[in-house]
């Protein structure tokens, strides 16, 4: 929290309690009153997060139980090393090519997803490929690879100072326009080199994506255009840059900016995105362990959890914490335009609110983010703990409330080493069906000698305002992205 900043939530603190303010960390006791501050944003409480626990097991929030002995890998997914030897590659996150509307497009009779894929033995081999199938036909087999969207060499092309630098690509969107074209949104991740003083930035960047039909029952990726950087985090007052989260060097910090979700209202195009707050809006720091705003209504609760913080092995990941959904808006060009403030912020929670997917659906916006407990600072939860949460808004501009009271929509508690382990859950409207389905990827990456990181099996959601369910016995088939009610 910078000077100015403080003392604006010092003048704020003194007015709503009568009286002087004084720091409470510099006071050390728990029995302070703290300060409240919301920043105009939404929260993902503590107390949430706490009552969370009590809904774990419950089968309307748990994803469904798979059967180890009917997973696939994607048999598409291979590549050729530098040596001519054929890698069975991992795929892990992916995302459907959509309409403006969250809906899977009809790309002239196929289907399209974009994902992360890579080679199980190198960590650091992530670029996303596109993978194609006719629409109609659900198996995973039915699943084709066209390739790497990009050349090596495409990060040069462009003339951009942050595409040059980049080593990897990481997850994003994709837009079918209304005029025909495909349009990719994703995550430039720049190198890591302290002695360089490069921290691994990462950017939002988009691209136009040239694709076509070879003969009848394929497609192919002819290139790209209009490749270009969009934001990486401004000045850091409103999003933590990467400048600002490795100043003082403490690589303890989780720093993220990333996963661009495409959205539109009003005629307006946005970008919603994982980051953290910046320096206006509640950064991090021991300050943090003192604002209300984090933990939830009571003050008891303030009190009670404050003090075990304070006393937690996880008191300097709770003082670094502000995960928070970004969202900016960008021109008709897809070049940025202005920032917004964070729509969802999970400040002394956890750094990482991951993925962020939203749509718009009988008036209302749906916001989703998955997110593990091996980053969070709460009791009672662990490093087993998978979450998808979701918030609903009437507004774009929030706010966003916990859909099912504490904003889970799904769990799952499972060793990380069963091949049956999912992540990255990503929710897809529907045109001819009121359910929704869900997407993930299934095993951890390099875990196994014949098992690779694969499409999950898919399954319906039931979505009724604040409300969502697990539909029972609503399982489909691995990479599934379309359900037509039948």
């Amino acid at each position: 929290m910078n000077v100015r900043q403080f003392a604006a939530v010092s003048l704020s603190a003194a007015i709503l309690f009568g009286g002087s303010f004084t720091s409470a960390s510099a006071k050390g006791g728990a029995d302070e009153k703290g300060y409240k501050e919301t920043y105009g944003t939404s929260q993902i409480t503590r107390q949430d997060m706490k009552d969370m626990i009590n809904q774990h097991g419950d089968d309307k929030f748990t994803v469904p139980s798979f059967d180890a002995s009917t997973i696939k890998n994607v048999e598409s997914a291979t590549k050729t090393d530098e040596n001519g030897n054929k890698i069975k590659m991992d795929v892990w996150d992916t995302w459907p090519l959509q309409n403006a509307d969250g809906t899977v497009a009809d790309y002239k009779g196929y289907q399209i997803v974009f994902g992360l894929a890579g080679d199980p033995k190198n960590p650091n081999d992530t670029f996303i490929y596109m993978f194609y199938k006719k629409a109609g036909d659900d198996s995973i087999d039915a699943w084709k690879n066209a390739g790497r969207v990009f050349d090596d060499e495409d990060k040069n092309k462009a003339n951009d100072k942050y595409l040059k630098g980049q080593v990897e690509e990481w997850s994003g969107s994709a837009l079918f326009t209304d005029d025909g074209e495909i349009r990719l949104f994703y995550t430039n991740r720049g190198d890591f080199d302290e002695s360089k003083e490069l921290f691994g930035r990462q950017t939002l960047t988009t691209a136009q994506v040239n694709v076509s039909e070879k003969g009848d029952k394929d497609l192919q990726v002819d290139g790209i255009e209009d490749h270009k950087s969009i934001f990486n985090g401004g000045d850091g007052k409103t999003y933590e840059n990467v400048e600002k989260a490795f100043e003082d060097r403490n690589f303890n910090n989780n720093h993220t900016f990333r996963d661009p979700h495409y959205i539109e209202d009003k005629g307006r195009k946005y970008l919603v995105f994982e980051a953290n707050t910046g320096t206006e809006y509640g950064y991090s720091g021991e300050d943090n362990l003192y604002n209300r705003a984090y933990y939830g209504k009571s003050m008891k609760f303030f009190r009670d959890e404050l003090k075990n913080v304070q006393n937690s092995p996880k008191k300097e990941t709770a003082e670094l914490a502000n995960g928070a959904m970004g969202i900016i808006e960008i021109n008709d060009d897809y070049t940025f335009k202005k920032e917004k403030k964070p729509l969802l912020v999970s400040n002394t929670v956890t750094d990482e609110i991951e993925r962020p997917n939203i749509f718009k659906k009988d008036g209302k916006f749906y916001l989703f983010t998955s997110t593990r407990g091996s980053k969070m600072t709460i009791d009672g939860i662990d490093d087993e703990d998978i979450y998808m949460l979701g918030y609903v808004s009437n507004s774009l501009d929030g706010p966003f409330k916990p859909m099912n009271k504490t904003g889970i929509v799904l769990h799952q508690d499972l060793d990380p080493n069963d091949i049956t382990w999912t992540y990255a859950h990503y929710v897809i409207p529907q045109e001819e069906s009121d359910k929704f389905v869900v997407t993930s990827y299934m095993t951890n990456r390099g875990y196994f000698a014949d098992h690779k990181s694969t499409f999950a099996p898919s399954f319906l959601l039931d979505i009724k305002n604040k409300k969502s369910s697990v539909v029972k016995d609503g399982t489909l088939e691995q990479g599934q992205i379309t359900y037509d009610g039948q």
